[in-house]
């Protein structure tokens, strides 16, 4: 199942200010849960935990970190598009949208959110 265009459009759309503080509060409270029953099936989990930082990160420009809330909340969504527990396929759109965000604001992610990101996959795996 592919998400057209038009979709991602409305899936990837900045919000309001209150809808970004509201997918913030989302996200902060089951990123870290959904990454942990992710990790095995997602590839480029480092970016994905990179753009996180980033769109934590009060210096990240709004309309940025708007999409990229966007994208997480979706993500941590236990059902969207594709139900995250139908093995194997779950994540595929979650993948989808977190890969267009990280493409789209690819230049918004400094080296200290990629840092980050390792840092905390290197903890997790010792």
């Amino acid at each position: 199942m592919t998400i057209d265009d038009v979709k991602m459009g409305e899936i990837l759309a900045p919000g309001s200010e209150k809808e970004q503080e509201n997918r913030e509060k989302r996200v902060r409270s089951k990123f870290w849960s959904t990454v942990k029953k992710a990790a095995r099936s997602v590839p480029a989990m480092e970016e994905f935990i990179a753009g996180y930082y980033c769109a934590l990160d009060k210096n990240t420009p709004a309309s940025v970190r708007g999409t990229l809330l966007a994208a997480l909340a979706y993500f941590i969504l236990p059902l969207d598009m594709l139900p995250d527990f139908i093995a194997g396929f779950g994540f595929t759109d979650d993948v989808a949208v977190m890969l267009a965000a990280v493409s789209a604001v690819r230049g918004n992610i400094t080296d200290a959110h990629r840092a980050a990101a390792r840092k905390h996959l290197q903890e997790e795996e010792a």
